[in-house]
């Protein structure tokens, strides 16, 4: 059960993180560059979720057990 909610956690994270890097996308046709939107959500924290998110959910998921041999 602890492994669920773990992934579930870096889930939510990587939702958090994914739509703040979507909804600042629309300082795009404000007139931002790529290179000043990367630089602007570089220096957000809220961004950096995405990443926690995608790594939590990935170590969760090697560790999970699996029984691969089980009618063996």
């Amino acid at each position: 059960m602890g492994y669920v909610f773990i992934f579930l956690m870096g889930f939510g994270f990587s939702v958090m993180g994914g739509v703040t890097i979507i909804a600042y996308m629309n300082f795009l046709p404000a007139g931002l560059s790529w290179g000043e939107y990367f630089t602007f959500i570089a220096s957000r924290m809220e961004c950096y979720f995405l990443p926690i998110g995608i790594i939590i959910m990935a170590i969760v998921l090697a560790r999970f057990p699996n029984n691969t041999n089980r009618g063996s």
